[in-house]
């Protein structure tokens, strides 16, 4: 591999990585404000934000946003560990590709995980069905998703080159 071949796929992972990084955060971001923000008030038509807090701690319940802000901080935290890794490690950019894919699959699972408790504080509360089904939330699982098929499809792609790569001595 030539000296201006192996520059091209460092910027290719390089770029790999900005977009990488910023997706998981914008997924995260997106993810807390649906969780946060959106669903509550999906729960509670008619009342405020501030109102629906007041009702939860009159429950004793809570969103516990830390929490939530935690679980989803997880994922931007192993993004820009991973930006360092492919960086450093000068790892080809289909690694790279995979590893930011993979990411934003196991979103769902963060997701879920992060949604759990204020989903379950908000059915407590206001007696309604934990599984709240909003528009906003499919995008995120249908993210996920894509990026699972993503996935696989690069490895399918990286299993065909290889194959039809000239045997070396």
């Amino acid at each position: 591999m030539t000296r201006m071949q192996r520059r091209t796929m460092r910027m290719q992972t390089l770029w790999i990585s900005i977009v990488g990084v910023l997706a998981v955060t914008i997924y995260a971001a997106l993810a807390a404000v649906q969780i946060l923000v959106w669903t509550p008030l999906a729960s509670a038509p008619g009342l405020t934000l501030d109102q629906i807090r007041a009702e939860l701690s009159g429950a004793g319940e809570s969103l516990n946003a830390p929490t939530t802000i935690m679980i989803l901080g997880v994922g931007v935290v192993l993004a820009l560990a991973l930006a360092v890794i492919v960086m450093t490690s000068r790892a080809v950019p289909m690694i790279a590709a995979a590893g930011f894919l993979s990411l934003l699959m196991l979103g769902a699972l963060g997701f879920f995980i992060a949604s759990f408790g204020p989903g379950m504080a908000l059915a407590d509360t206001f007696m309604i069905s934990a599984g709240i089904y909003l528009p906003g939330v499919r995008a995120f699982y249908i993210t996920s998703a894509s990026a699972a098929a993503l996935l696989v499809l690069g490895g399918v792609v990286a299993v065909l080159r290889a194959r039809s790569a000239p045997a070396t001595a």
